[in-house]
C-alpha cells in the first residue's frame, strides 16, 4: 500500500515527541528518512546543543541516501547556530526531496526551505502542520510574546476550593490524579509557586512516580518581598534548583542566597515570567496558590489551564478559590476556557484547556 506524506509525517511528529522535556528551549523535532516507499532512518533532537533532527536521522543511516526524501516536523535551519545548518547537512546527503510541516519562526534560523530550493531540491510545506504547530506551542509563544507557556494547574473540589478555610489541601485530588501531575511536571521546565504556598505547604516541587527526562524542573517561588528562611524548608534540598523571585528587596533576600538559592530582583510578574523564559524555561507549571493564580489570570499570563477535580465539597466563604480574591465584575469580562479536554482519573476528572481572555 502507498504511504502518504501524511503518514510519513506523523512518524516524525512521534519522533520529535521523544524530545518532550528537554529539548527546551529550543523546538522538538523529528525527521524521518524515505527512498522508494521504505524508511531509512528516523531521528529526532534530543537536547538542546545536540544534533538537530535531520542530522541525527542521518547519522543513523548506514547507506547511501542519494535520491531520498527527508521528512521533517520544522522547516530545517538555515543558519549555524550551536550546531551547523541543517540545509547544509541534507545537500551534501544528496536528499532530493524536503518535506515539512511547521515553517520556522525564529528569524535568526529561517529561510532554510529557499536555500534548499536553490540548491535543486524539491520543498514541499504544511504537510500535518496542526499537529506540529501544537507540539510546539512554547516555543513558537516565546518567540511571538518573550514569555513562557503557562499552564495554571491546580487540585480542585466541585465547588473550586483550593483549600479549606484554614488552607489545609492535602489531599484533594486522588492518587491517579497526582501520579499524572507529576508526569505533567516531568515535561515541564519550571514549576511555579506563590510565597503563601511555600509557607503554608513546604512543597517539594519534584518529580515523583514519573519518568524524567533530562534536568528536574526548575523550582520556582513568587513573592513580593523574601520571606524569612525556615530550616525545614524543602526547597532547599539537592533535588533540583530552586529560584525566588521577589519585587521587591529586603534582608532576607541575602539569607537565602547564602542557602544556595538564586534570588532574583525584577519589577513585576511579568517581568518575572520573562526573565524565565529568557532563561530556557518555555513551558512552565503554575501550581498556585490562589492569590498567584488570581495575579495571573488579571494580567492575561496564564495560557492554559489544568484542573484535577475532585468529587468533594469544601464550603466556606473563606476557603481558597482558584481565583482568590474579587474577580470579574461582569458575565462578558468572564474567561472562558476553549478546546477543552476531559478525562477521568481514578474518582477525579482531569479538565484541560486553552484560556481565552475576552477583548
Amino acid at each position: 500500500m502507498h504511504k502518504t506524506d501524511e503518514y510519513w509525517m506523523l512518524l516524525a511528529i512521534r519522533q520529535a515527541k521523544k524530545g518532550i522535556g528537554k529539548t527546551h528551549p529550543n523546538p522538538r523535532v523529528g525527521a524521518v528518512v524515505v527512498r522508494d516507499g521504505q524508511c531509512l532512518g528516523q531521528g529526532y533532537h534530543h537536547v538542546c546543543g545536540g544534533n538537530h533532527a535531520e542530522v541525527d536521522a542521518l547519522l543513523k543511516i548506514n547507506t547511501d541516501v542519494a535520491g531520498a526524501t527527508i521528512y521533517v516536523t520544522l522547516e530545517p535551519c538555515a543558519a549555524t547556530g550551536r550546531t551547523p545548518a541543517c540545509t547544509t547537512a541534507i545537500i551534501q546527503a544528496g536528499i532530493k526531496r524536503v518535506v515539512f510541516a511547521s515553517t520556522d519562526p525564529n528569524p535568526k534560523m529561517a529561510g532554510g526551505a529557499e536555500v534548499l530550493k536553490q540548491a535543486g531540491i524539491e520543498v514541499l510545506s504544511g504537510v500535518c502542520v496542526a499537529e506540529a504547530d501544537a507540539m510546539n506551542r512554547p516555543f513558537f509563544h516565546y518567540l511571538q510574546t518573550g514569555l513562557p507557556w503557562l499552564i495554571a494547574k491546580a487540585a480542585i473540589s466541585l465547588d473550586g476550593k483550593l483549600a479549606t478555610h484554614q488552607h489545609h489541601s492535602q489531599w484533594i485530588s486522588g492518587d491517579v490524579s497526582r501520579q499524572h501531575a507529576h508526569q505533567m511536571r516531568a515535561q515541564c521546565d519550571a514549576i511555579v509557586v506563590g510565597v503563601g504556598t511555600l509557607l503554608a505547604d513546604n512543597p517539594s516541587l519534584t518529580v515523583r512516580e514519573a519518568r524524567l527526562k533530562g534536568e528536574p524542573p526548575l523550582r520556582v517561588v513568587m513573592a513580593k518581598a523574601a520571606p524569612q528562611p525556615f530550616v525545614d524548608c524543602k526547597l532547599l534540598s539537592q533535588a533540583a534548583n530552586t529560584r525566588l523571585y521577589i519585587t521587591q528587596d529586603n534582608v532576607y533576600a541575602q539569607q537565602w542566597r547564602d542557602l544556595g538559592v538564586d534570588v532574583v530582583l525584577q519589577e513585576s510578574l511579568k517581568a518575572c515570567f520573562k526573565h524565565l523564559a529568557k532563561q530556557g524555561c518555555l513551558l512552565v507549571l503554575l501550581e498556585g496558590g490562589g492569590k498567584l493564580h488570581a495575579a495571573c489570570f488579571e494580567e492575561k499570563l496564564s495560557n492554559e489551564i489544568m484542573l484535577y477535580q475532585a468529587p468533594l465539597l469544601i464550603g466556606g466563604t473563606d476557603a481558597v478559590n482558584l481565583w482568590h480574591g474579587q474577580g470579574v465584575s461582569t458575565m462578558p469580562e468572564a474567561l472562558s476556557i476553549q478546546h477543552i479536554q476531559r478525562k477521568k482519573l481514578g474518582q477525579d476528572m482531569l479538565i484541560r484547556g486553552d484560556v481565552h481572555y475576552p477583548a
